[in-house]
Formats: structure tokens, C-alpha cells, sequence
């Protein structure tokens, strides 16, 4: 009866009890074969309930692990990468080949990693930049000693001003655009590739979702901004 203790279960027979039943047994006879169907029944059924119910002996049912593990075998299953994807939003940018990448040529060879990226274009133009507008496109470097020789070469010659629209397109641009200083910028960077110098390092890029709303706003007028469906979305996100 000690073994009874180990399983949590609390005996409903004493073991004095079990004593005198199995006394009793061989007074009747050699065993249980001299006591009648019913006693045996009985006697069986005592030594099964001095395991309380609540024992986890017998809270094992194959029967219910099958049915579990069925359910849980039926059960749609979720990926993960398409949970995050479509709760991921679709933000916009604006980006802006500089005086000195128009100059150079540079134009076809930026817009070419934007679209084999899969992003979208929505908004295209070439401009030529006046001073107020570069003033207040750069208001957050007024402060800056270089502010007043930035202004200068952003309005020296045209630019080519950018909507660009994907999941994920803020960020993922500044990646492609590469660090503000050429030297320090990646290979495979278009400022890594393709600029040598700080003050014409090719390409400007939103910094922030909240950004590109705004420059989009500054550089474009209503009507500018072209809103389409490109028929390989399907194959660019799930």
C-alpha cells in the first residue's frame, strides 16, 4: 500500500482490510478460484478503487491522445511569413535624383534598381527646383553650416523627382540607396556604385513613411501622382 502514496491516490481499504480479504480468501479455499463469480468481481473491483480518480494513472485514454493528436493533424495550419506580409501596410516615397546624377546620366540606371526591386512608380517628372521649395524640402538642416551651399547645388540644375509605392518601401530604399557618405556606402549600393563624394552623392530618399507623405506633397501637385495596378503584383507579394 506504500506504492499508493506515490500516485497521490488515497486507498479506500485499509490494509487490515486487504489482510482479512485475502485471509478470508484462503479459508474458502487455494485462492480465488473457490470464491464465487461475484466475490471475485468484488474483490477485484476493491483493489482498483484504493487508486483515487483523480490519480493520473488513469487519465491516459489512447482513445482521447488519438482523437487529440487527429484534431490537431486537421487543424489549418498558419505561415508565418504570409501572417506578417499581409498585415504589413503599403507605404509611399519620394526620391530625388540630384543635379549631379542628371547630369551624369544616372537617371535610367537608378530608376532600373527601384523597378527590378518591384516597386511601384506612381509619380515622374523633371524639375527644375526653385529656392523656396529646396529651402523648405531641407528646413530641418537650416541650423547647418553647409545649409546655405546645399541649396545651392540642389537648384544649380534639374532634378528627377520620384513617387514610389510598395510594402516596405521606405526602408527597403534607404538600403538600396546606401549610406549619405559614398566612401562609407556598400558595393551594390547605387551610392556605393555610383557617387565618390558627400556633397554629390547622387539620390535623396525619405527617411520615414510620415517623410515621404510629406515630400510627395511638397514636389508633386494634385493630379501628378498616378494611381494603377501593375499586373505582376500577385507574383511580388502573397
Amino acid at each position: 500500500m506504500e506504492a499508493l502514496a506515490v500516485f497521490g491516490g488515497s486507498p479506500r481499504l485499509s490494509t487490515s482490510s486487504l489482510h482479512s480479504a485475502s485471509a478470508t480468501t484462503n479459508r474458502s479455499g487455494s485462492g480465488n478460484e473457490s470464491l464465487s463469480y461475484t466475490q471475485n468481481l468484488t474483490l477485484r473491483t476493491h483493489h482498483l478503487s484504493a487508486f483515487s480518480r483523480s490519480s493520473s494513472l488513469f487519465l491516459c485514454s489512447p482513445t482521447l491522445s488519438h482523437a487529440k493528436r487527429r484534431a490537431r493533424k486537421n487543424r489549418p495550419q498558419i505561415f508565418l511569413p504570409h501572417l506578417i506580409a499581409s498585415m504589413d501596410e503599403v507605404e509611399e516615397t519620394y526620391i530625388m535624383v540630384k543635379p549631379d546624377g542628371v547630369q551624369r546620366g544616372l537617371v535610367g540606371e537608378i530608376i532600373s534598381r527601384f523597378e527590378k526591386k518591384g516597386f511601384k512608380l506612381t509619380g515622374l517628372k523633371l524639375f527644375q527646383c526653385p529656392k523656396e521649395l529646396a529651402e523648405e524640402h531641407y528646413k530641418d538642416l537650416q541650423a547647418k553650416p553647409f545649409f546655405p551651399k546645399l541649396i545651392q547645388y540642389i537648384t544649380s540644375g534639374p532634378v528627377v523627382c520620384m513617387a514610389w509605392e510598395g510594402v516596405g518601401v521606405v526602408a527597403s530604399a534607404r538600403k538600396l540607396i546606401g549610406a549619405t557618405n559614398p566612401l562609407q556606402a556598400e558595393p551594390g549600393t547605387i551610392r556605393g556604385d555610383l557617387a565618390v563624394q558627400t556633397g554629390r552623392n547622387v539620390i535623396h530618399g525619405s527617411d520615414s513613411p510620415e517623410n515621404g507623405k510629406r515630400e510627395i506633397g511638397l514636389w508633386f501637385k494634385e493630379g501628378e501622382v498616378c494611381s494603377w495596378a501593375p499586373v505582376q503584383e500577385p507574383w511580388l507579394r502573397e
